[in-house]
């Protein structure tokens, strides 16, 4: 899919700059330049009121006392760019909506006026396609360290080594590495109409493609085929790649499909979905323009969405 890196979070020309992960960074800081990102419980730092662009800190900000720092690598004009994360502060009021599926709330630390840390989800079309990979790849790997402080091996607490890029165990020397996990999600047709589901605790009326996890031992295409047929029972033959868009939610690769149903019939495994419809083109282009009686669109920025958008325009060549 000739578009294919134009999803978001997907258009980022970082160079990961892996060579200077066990270096001296604070010395290479400071012959390249550059600054940090900030981020507080995977909410980036950023404008208040506009939510965009991303804050850089200059990394002797006093805010950055005791916080986490990782190197996300090296722009095109040879800066560096770090982030930090500052989860330790606790806001005045802390919200009980923190990585729900759409936070509308906003924190301000005393220290950083005119900014605020800001749900990523519901941000991240506002940012341009810099900002937006640098701000999936910090979230990404605040939050895989988050909940990897301790060896898998023998158990015992690892510790941050590599520019944030791995963990070691100083009990039995184990190497740990940021995980990412494979999830298919399918833009499955026949003819005019494609395959749409909705999960329960969703948004009334919206719907989006089918998805799933990679398990073990299997291909791209058996993973497609055994997701629609657990969720619908349709059977799919054909399948291609199209595009794949990172989804630091927590920690996957959405791996967008094309997939031709064999069959129209549907019936719903309700563990796995509440529902699921065959809609048109129509109907779709009816939905993104808000003028369809009950179907909403798939998130904006979601790889669902782009890769409905495409199929609309015949651009999924």
């Amino acid at each position: 899919m000739k578009l294919a890196e134009t999803v978001t979070f997907g258009g980022g020309t970082l160079d990961r700059a892996a060579e200077l992960r066990g270096t001296d960074l604070d010395a290479a800081a400071r012959m390249a330049g550059g600054g940090t990102i900030l981020m507080w419980r995977g909410k980036p730092l950023v404008c208040a009121g506009a939510l965009a662009p991303l804050m850089r800190l200059p990394l002797d900000h006093p805010v950055l006392g005791g916080a986490r720092r990782v190197l996300l690598g090296r722009r095109e004009d040879g800066t560096l760019v770090f982030a930090h994360d500052i989860s330790h502060w606790t806001p005045a009021d802390m919200p009980g909506t923190l990585d729900s599926f759409a936070d509308p709330t906003e924190q301000s630390h005393p220290d950083l006026p005119d900014a605020v840390f800001a749900e990523l989800r519901r941000i991240m079309v506002l940012l341009d396609a810099e900002e937006a990979a640098e701000a999936a790849t910090a979230r990404a790997l605040f939050g895989w360290h988050d909940i990897h402080g301790f060896c898998a091996r023998c158990g015992a607490p690892s510790e941050i080594v590599q520019a944030g890029w791995q963990r070691t165990c100083p009990s039995c020397g184990a190497h740990h590495f940021p995980r990412t996990d494979p999830v298919v999600i399918m833009l499955v047709t026949d003819g005019n109409s494609a395959l749409l589901g909705r999960s329960p605790g969703w948004p009334e009326g919206m719907y989006s493609l089918l998805a799933g996890f990679v398990e073990p031992g299997e291909t791209l295409e058996a993973a497609v085929r055994r997701e629609v047929y657990e969720e619908t029972r349709v059977p799919v033959g054909e399948v291609e790649y199209l595009a794949s868009q990172p989804w630091p939610f927590p920690a996957s690769l959405m791996i967008g499909m094309r997939g031709r149903a064999l069959g129209r019939e549907i019936t719903i495994d309700p563990v796995e979905i509440e529902d699921a419809i065959w809609v048109t083109r129509e109907n779709v282009s009816d939905a993104m323009a808000g003028r369809h009686a009950f179907l909403m669109p798939a998130r904006e920025g979601a790889i669902a969405q782009f890769l409905l958008r495409n199929w609309l325009a015949d651009r999924l060549d």
